[in-house]
């Protein structure tokens, strides 16, 4: 196509004879070969600069060294080419007559057909190795978030067990019968903790059961010293990171009293795309249990690697609120 082109522009009126005609076939044959030619030595070039000189770690050193080698190869290469058509082709010259003066007066017309080419080219291939690096460092940041994501999930299991057996610690001396049913339920709460360690969300509806069977396991323990209501529809289609309500729940449990005189309350409720867990602020003088810091750090930060949601904390003199986006994409 270069070529056909070329041989329009050169000579136009060359198509209204057959002298003419003559002289745009060999004129077409020196500009097929030429294109060709350049063509090659700008991939080969492309080709060399790319194994030994990146674009993303020598920009400008790159863009002038292939620049510079590129023009230098298209002006030797079209004045051989040149050279060697019209003496051995045309034969409009012999050895003892060389007008060395006009043949470089014609490698201007390669010389501006190779800045177009060179320039195709090597934005070309800084688009492809910019292309490239793009997916690769987004590959790697990926990676990365799915490794934190993951250790912070690796934190939930022993950061519960901690807790449980915490609580089982003292009613095992306080009442035999009841730590034994609080094995058994903590025995199924345990089953959904192993079925969820490797989601990266669970659905509402599955949370909603973990938190209905977690809360009756503490009331094992406080009796009516802990009252709950979840007034959420179970069949609402929404997604959360999994065991976010446990962190919550055993937090509100761990910090706060839990008696028959001042029974402690926990809510959980909806409020358009919100999970609302509330609970009335009645704070120990001092933890029985020793935390482990995890908590709502944990949660907030598997929100930000999620879809960098931010988690909602509202505290006052009588309630302790926390607010969790709930995520409508599962494939998020």
């Amino acid at each position: 196509m270069i070529a056909a082109v070329l041989t329009v522009l050169i000579c136009p009126s060359c198509f209204f004879s057959i002298k003419g005609l003559l002289f745009v076939a060999s004129d077409f044959f020196y500009s097929f070969i030429l294109s060709c030619i350049l063509s090659y030595g700008g991939f080969l070039a492309e080709y060399y600069f790319d194994k030994k000189m990146p674009w993303i770690q020598y920009p400008v050193k790159r863009l002038i060294l292939e620049s510079t080698s590129y023009v230098l190869y298209v002006f030797v290469t079209s004045y051989i080419i040149l050279f060697l058509i019209e003496f051995l082709v045309r034969q409009t010259f012999s050895l003892d007559n060389i007008p060395w003066e006009w043949i470089m007066l014609h490698t201007k017309l390669p010389m501006q057909i190779s800045v177009i080419i060179a320039f195709l080219l090597i934005s070309r291939s800084f688009l492809l190795e910019w292309r490239k690096s793009a997916i690769e460092a987004e590959q790697l940041k990926t990676q990365q978030y799915a490794q934190q994501y993951q250790t912070l999930k690796d934190q939930l299991n022993p950061h519960f067990l901690f807790n449980s057996f915490n609580v089982l610690s003292n009613l095992v001396y306080e009442n035999p019968d009841t730590a034994a049913k609080f094995i058994k339920q903590l025995s199924k709460i345990y089953r959904y903790v192993l079925e969820v360690q490797q989601e990266k969300v669970v659905k509402l509806s599955s949370e909603l059961e973990f938190a209905e069977n977690f809360l009756s396991l503490q009331k094992i323990r406080f009796e009516e010293g802990l009252q709950y209501q979840i007034n959420v529809n179970p069949k609402t289609d929404f997604y959360l990171p999994p065991l976010s309500l446990q962190m919550l729940l055993e937090n509100a449990i761990k910090h706060n009293i839990a008696s028959m005189a001042n029974p402690l309350h926990i809510e959980i409720s909806l409020e358009k795309n919100q999970l609302i867990v509330k609970n009335n602020l009645q704070l120990k003088s001092s933890l029985s249990e020793e935390s482990t810091g995890i908590g709502l750090s944990n949660i907030r930060k598997r929100y930000e690697l999620l879809n960098n949601e931010q988690v909602l904390i509202e505290e006052t003199s009588d309630f302790f609120i926390v607010k969790l986006p709930l995520i409508e994409n599962p494939l998020i």
